[in-house]
């Protein structure tokens, strides 16, 4: 019989607009055939229950969905501020949660337990067993690199949070029997001696299901995919529409852009124009791919890798990203993927692109088989079931 497992995650993995709920569900799907998973998500918002239940109750023995109200949120930020812990810590957990998780673990008796992301680290201190979280991404680089652009009434606030992340990633270190991390740069800026020991668990990419529709037709030049309201991707499509748009319309005066995903931040809505589609959610994300010649992501700030250049590039798209993507990608400019710098290099990329078909088909079936070669779910999931028995 298979062995126990508790997954607990920050947020329900349905549906898939966010990259930890990507990587979650993937992981469950596969998970499911080595353990029998005992799931509890946090939530807060709207969520259509029934759905997320009827897609993932297939991989759980038991799925508890804890939701956090508003006024527990901001009591708990609050605490967790006090308490010297990072404020994101208290979003994600409450006393409920941890009442609930305790009771239920002590019914459960799971020997193994994994977490998803440091904000779920508290909840798994009271549980026994042997315990793996997944890091995921660098929290505190990610908000030190928010730092630098941040208003001057904010400043304070991200250094402090920077301070409190990197005293909780060390912590955590310690009190995990097994960690695990999504690329070897993020590994590299875990502010603990012993990093080296974590293992290294990268995204996949479903290949069936992203695969290109030659049908549809490409009625737009350039596309940028993802949760449109986190911070790195906002500031991203303000650099692709205000700035690198501009010089490509120099020389390519009718190519449209399209900012493809969720709940778009006002910032992202105010960019729609003549040459600018702001789609906010798709029940499809394949079309945003199928009807644009070029994938663009050229992002500046954040951390881990990027899903949304591992479906392009499955989808068999010229794409175009920047130094710190592509550091987790390991992708090879100029035969797999292209490397921009600044608006301009962005720009002549573009038009590079679209100017030369041979050379547009080549970095798009070398990327493809480069994702296709290296980035799959399956062998990961596999990877990760043996680093959570300890068989790694």
């Amino acid at each position: 019989m298979k062995d126990k497992l508790i997954v607990i995650l920050p947020r329900v993995p349905y549906p898939l607009e966010k990259g930890d709920k990507l990587r979650a569900f993937h992981q469950l799907r596969f998970l499911a055939k080595e353990f029998r998973i005992y799931l509890f998500a946090l939530h807060h918002g709207k969520l259509n229950e029934k759905e997320a239940r009827q897609i993932l109750e297939p991989y759980c023995e038991e799925l508890h969905i804890i939701r956090r109200n508003k006024a527990e949120i901001i009591f708990h930020m609050f605490e967790a501020w006090i308490k010297g812990l990072p404020v994101q810590t208290g979003y994600f957990v409450t006393e409920a949660a941890k009442r609930i998780l305790k009771a239920k673990a002590a019914a459960i008796k799971a020997p193994y337990v994994y977490c998803q992301l440091i904000r779920t680290a508290e909840l798994a201190k009271q549980i026994p067993g042997i315990k793996t979280i997944d890091y995921q991404d660098v929290f505190s680089k990610g908000v030190e690199r928010r730092l630098q652009n941040a208003p001057w009434w904010l400043k304070p606030v991200f250094a402090s949070e920077t301070r409190r992340l990197k005293r909780y990633e060390h912590h955590v270190f310690e009190i995990f029997d097994q960690k695990t991390i999504i690329s070897k740069p993020d590994r590299d800026l875990i502010p603990h001696p012993g990093k080296n020991k974590i293992h290294i668990i990268p995204n996949g990419v479903d290949h069936d299901f992203f695969t290109a529709d030659n049908k549809v037709q490409k009625d737009t030049g350039l596309v940028f995919t993802g949760n449109m309201s986190y911070p790195p991707n906002v500031r991203s499509a303000e650099f692709l529409a205000n700035e690198i748009l501009p010089l490509v319309h120099k020389k390519k005066s009718g190519v449209k852009l399209m900012l493809a995903g969720a709940s778009p931040h006002s910032r992202v809505q105010a960019l729609q124009s003549e040459f600018v589609e702001v789609t906010g959610w798709m029940d499809d994300i394949r079309d945003a791919y199928n009807r644009s010649k070029i994938f663009i992501a050229p992002m500046q700030i954040g951390t881990g890798l990027q899903n949304k250049l591992l479906e392009a590039m499955s989808m068999g798209m010229p794409s175009i990203t920047s130094e710190l993507a592509n550091d987790a990608l390991l992708a090879k400019d100029g035969k797999d993927i292209l490397i921009g710098t600044h608006a301009q290099s962005y720009a002549d990329h573009i038009i590079k692109l679209l100017d030369d078909e041979e050379f547009a088909r080549k970095i798009a079936q070398n990327g493809n088989q480069f994702v296709r070669s290296r980035y799959d779910w399956k062998e990961a999931s596999m990877k990760l079931a043996a680093i959570i028995m300890q068989k790694i």
